[in-house]
């Protein structure tokens, strides 16, 4: 069975720090680029970051540039999705994504992902 499963979401303060995982089951994460994606109420579903298949090359949002790290770790078929200095904009649901494509920089936020978790909260407040 194919399957995504996100977890590390969690209440924080502004200014803190989150690592999100990324599990797959049924299939090998190596072989896909991976996305994050985040939704909070009331305002449409963006790309936050994706991680390209084979060469691991990174993509960002624009808002989420020099705070969140993508990253991936075959032998635990898992990527990471590292969240610093968190703000209260940063609050949402955030889900990870997998695409057989080969994404790049113009394309990473707007390709099909075929397969996606379930998602987890992630909460910025004081």
């Amino acid at each position: 069975q194919v399957q995504l499963v996100e977890s590390g979401g969690g209440l924080v303060q502004p200014g803190g720090s989150l690592r999100l995982s990324c599990t797959a089951s049924g299939f090998t994460l190596e072989s896909y680029s991976i996305g994050w994606f985040r939704q909070a109420p009331g305002k449409e579903r963006e790309g936050v970051s994706s991680i390209r298949r084979s060469d691991v090359s990174t993509y960002y949002a624009d808002s989420v540039k020099g705070r969140f790290t993508i990253s991936r770790d075959n032998a635990k078929n898992t990527v990471y999705l590292q969240m610093n200095s968190l703000k209260p904009e940063d609050t949402a649901v955030y889900y990870c994504a997998a695409t057989s494509m080969y994404v790049n920089t113009y394309n990473w936020a707007r390709v099909a992902y075929r397969y996606w978790g379930q998602g987890t909260q992630v909460t910025v407040s004081s």
